[in-house]
């Protein structure tokens, strides 16, 4: 992994650690910066994903296992599949990250992986035949 990447994967970390159950966790000043300066303006469309409540995690039931279900930024009817730390469905994800490798991660990459730190996503529970008819999609 790549400096950016584990100075990314600690931020996240310490997002995640400080969440309780209970509460929405709000995040600090210094995190916000650390992860605009990784991701530039991809965050900033992560963030507004998140804050129009675009991001749903799909569980299923009993494994628990989940996948990501992100609108595209502007709440078009694009919605992508992805797994936030390591694909995404979207145009994007193959031409910026997998051909340039010019990002560390798409903007559905980013909402899906901050919705799930701040506790901000949409939960859908199916069963695990359901998940994996989902996946197979992929």
């Amino acid at each position: 992994m790549s400096a950016s990447g584990l100075v990314a994967e600690s931020v996240w970390r310490s997002i995640e650690s400080t969440r309780s159950e209970l509460i929405l966790l709000t995040v600090t000043d210094e995190q916000l910066s650390i992860l605009h300066f990784l991701f530039g303006k991809n965050f900033e469309r992560a963030t507004r994903i998140v804050d129009q409540r675009g991001v749903k995690r799909i569980s299923g039931e009993p494994s628990k296992r989940s996948i990501f279900q992100v609108v595209g930024e502007l709440r078009r009817k694009e919605e992508y599949f992805c797994f936030a730390e390591h694909y995404c469905a979207c145009y994007s994800f193959f031409y910026d990250i997998v051909n340039k490798g010019e990002q560390l991660c798409c903007k559905h990459q980013l909402a899906a992986r901050l919705a799930a730190a701040l506790g901000a996503c949409v939960e859908v529970k199916v069963s695990d035949e359901q998940l994996v008819q989902l996946l197979v999609k992929l």
